[in-house]
């Protein structure tokens, strides 16, 4: 095997302004070496570059430009020398997404410990967004991914922040189908319960749903014995819900930047399609999938019509609709809160618990905690920046930080 050539580390670190980098490159060009490696970030203003080119002829003279342009930039300049390109990272490679409002320098640390602990090192470290939550997507070599995101687990419920690890890989860029839980998930709320608010029975609906969730009662017989309260429920107060119905905060933006991305919608719901269809409708989701509540001479009957969506149905649901647009489970990202959804969850590429039950917060991939349902695409890698710059080539004034 031959031996690596000589190489030139550089770095540059500074105040950022227009015509370093370019400044930079020119010197180099005069001496005629090739660019090995680059890469520059800037914080607040200030700029580290660092290049990796081949040793040249004369390395001595390439030094002494490199630091008069330095010098007349008003940057600082290391050079090293050495061998060889850039170390290929190692083979187990992840991406560790972490989330926090706020996100304090003493999570950040426990969560940096961790890594170091379970034998992984950061390669990178880019912010995604400061608005509505703080995160930062961590480029993590050398460590397993199912091992790490056990640890880190234990770490996110300790510190009080959001932590989710997946592997490195093309997935992570081309899901391409969101599968989403509707109550308390997409919205806020249960619909039955707002539906039983005009049989005079939301209490007793409300304790049987919340142990259904739970999984502490089967979700099909839950389900029935809570429909059987509503009989008697004019079909208009369907009407009346779906107008008070409240998103969760981003969902808007989560359909809507995603969507030009190319990614489809489905939302599936152990609720009723009464509800859904036009909440898919409304949001422009491809697909949806609910119970459908009996309605006999304008009232509720108390009964549902057809096979009931629980847990299984869910999951099958999920993949259906993936086959339908041609694609694998594993392009797929689920979304829920509840047992039931638990199925989905595992089927998918990447399941998330959104605000769960402790028991689906323990199964799921990875758990968000924040009221926020756009939070979901900084784990998709999408900047806070990104979404907001779509938004304002399309006339639409998203909501930006105080600082």
């Amino acid at each position: 095997m031959a031996p690596a050539p000589d190489t030139l580390l550089i770095t540059l670190t500074g105040r950022d302004r227009p015509g370093v980098t370019s400044s930079t490159l020119a010197t180099l060009a005069l001496a005629g070496v090739d660019v090995v490696d680059l890469e520059q970030i800037v914080l607040r203003g200030r700029l580290v570059l660092g290049l990796l080119v081949t040793a040249p002829a004369d390395p001595d003279a390439l030094r002494t430009a490199i630091v008069e342009t330095a010098h007349a930039l008003e940057m600082s300049v290391e050079i090293e020398s050495g061998s060889g390109d850039t170390p290929r990272r190692p083979r187990q490679r992840a991406h560790v997404t972490v989330l926090g409002l706020p996100l304090k320098a003493a999570a950040m640390a426990a969560v940096t410990r961790r890594i170091a602990a379970a034998g992984g090192n950061i390669d990178r470290i880019r912010r995604l967004a400061r608005y509505p939550v703080t995160a930062f997507d961590l480029h993590v070599s050398g460590a397993d991914p199912d091992a790490l995101r056990t640890a880190l687990a234990v770490e996110a419920a300790a510190q009080g922040v959001d932590i989710g690890v997946q592997p490195e890989n093309l997935l992570r860029r081309g899901m391409r189908l969101i599968v989403m839980d509707v109550d308390s998930t997409l919205i806020d709320g249960e619909v039955i319960e707002m539906i039983a608010a005009h049989a005079g029975c939301e209490a007793e609906v409300a304790a049987v749903t919340e142990a259904a969730m739970r999984g502490e009662l089967d979700f099909e017989e839950s389900l029935r014995a809570r429909v059987k309260l509503l009989k008697g429920v004019p079909a208009s107060a369907l009407d009346q819900v779906y107008e008070s119905l409240h998103l969760n905060p981003g969902a808007r933006t989560m359909v809507r930047t995603l969507r030009r991305l190319g990614y489809r919608f489905a939302i599936v719901s152990g609720g009723f399609s009464q509800i859904t269809d036009r909440l898919a409708a409304d949001l422009g989701i491809h697909f949806a999938r609910a119970n459908e509540l009996e309605i006999v001479d304008g009232v509720l009957t108390g009964e549902v019509v057809g096979e009931v969506v629980d847990r299984a149905g869910k999951a099958r649901a999920l993949r259906e609709f993936a086959a339908e647009l041609g694609l694998t489970e594993a392009s797929t990202v689920a979304i829920g809160d509840g047992a039931n959804d638990l199925d989905m969850l595992a089927a998918a590429g990447l399941g998330v618990a959104y605000n769960a039950k402790p028991a689906v917060r323990s199964a799921a991939h990875t758990a968000v905690n924040v009221p926020y349902l756009d939070t979901i695409m900084y784990l998709l890698g999408i900047t806070r920046e990104e979404i907001e710059a779509a938004d304002a080539e399309a006339g639409i004034v998203t909501p930006a930080p105080p600082v």
